[in-house]
């Protein structure tokens, strides 16, 4: 059975400024591009392969010690948000989290895996 790719991808990082989302955001992409920036939000446009896929970064969110990544597509090196957070926690040394399974209903909206230093662990985040 193969795993179901998710239709995108969020995650939330912790501590890490823009700058060093960007420069990560670069490494995942053969192109990034600024599309849009005002206060706390920034869009980009990156091409992964053939495809474009729309980003958009909010700082400061849930606590303010957290930026969300969401990438708009399924067009991505990572078929789940967990896959993503490990890349983006290895890559820029910090803390992501990820919803736990996705956001079906019936599904436990507190139930989030953190990835940090190697290990995924299933918590509950209530912020």
């Amino acid at each position: 059975m193969t795993e179901q790719r998710h239709p995108d991808i969020e995650i939330y990082v912790k501590n890490r400024s823009i700058a060093e989302i960007e420069i990560w955001l670069g490494n995942c992409a053969e192109q990034l591009e600024q599309t849009f920036s005002q206060g706390t939000i920034h869009e980009y446009s990156i091409t992964i392969g053939e495809h474009r896929v729309p980003v958009m970064i909010h700082e400061k969110v849930a606590g303010k010690a957290w930026v969300s990544i969401w990438f708009k597509s399924d067009k991505t090196p990572w078929v789940k948000d967990v896959d993503c957070a490990h890349a983006a926690a290895e890559a820029m040394d910090t803390q992501v989290r990820c919803i736990a399974s996705g956001w079906s209903d019936g599904d436990d909206p507190d139930e989030w895996w953190k990835v940090e230093n190697g290990t995924v662990e299933k918590i509950q985040w209530r912020t």
